[in-house]
Formats: C-alpha cells, structure tokens, sequence
C-alpha cells in the first residue's frame, strides 16, 4: 500500500532530479475490526517530536541514515 502510493507519485516528487536530497514523508494507517489496513493520509511534513521511547529510538536513526 505504501508502495503503491509512492510509486503512484515518484515523477512529481523531484521533478529537477536534484541530487543528495531526499524528502520524509509520514504515513497515516488505521486497522479496522477485520484486521484490514487503511491508508488514511500521506504527510509531506511530518512531526519528528520525540514523544515517547520508541519515536526517540527510531526517529534519530532514520534522520541519520538519510544523510
């Protein structure tokens, strides 16, 4: 699903094909009640807060590698 959404969009996402620069965007999902996953919404700025321990984890090491 979330490849299929950015693959839906990939030759508007950088049009001028600038190198070293790459972009975060935040998925939003629900589960209904028989266990099917939908795609609510797509962020192009997303919160990076660190407001819990598993965010603070993950959030650093991903910003890090994308450099």
């Amino acid at each position: 699903m979330a490849a299929d959404a950015m693959k839906a969009c990939s030759g508007g996402i950088d049009p001028k094909k600038l190198e070293n620069n790459f972009e975060i965007f935040g998925m939003d999902f629900m589960i209904d009640s028989k266990l099917d996953v939908w795609l609510i919404e797509i962020n192009t700025n997303p919160c990076l807060e660190l407001s819990c321990s598993l965010l603070g984890c993950i959030i650093p090491k991903m910003v890090e590698n994308a450099l």
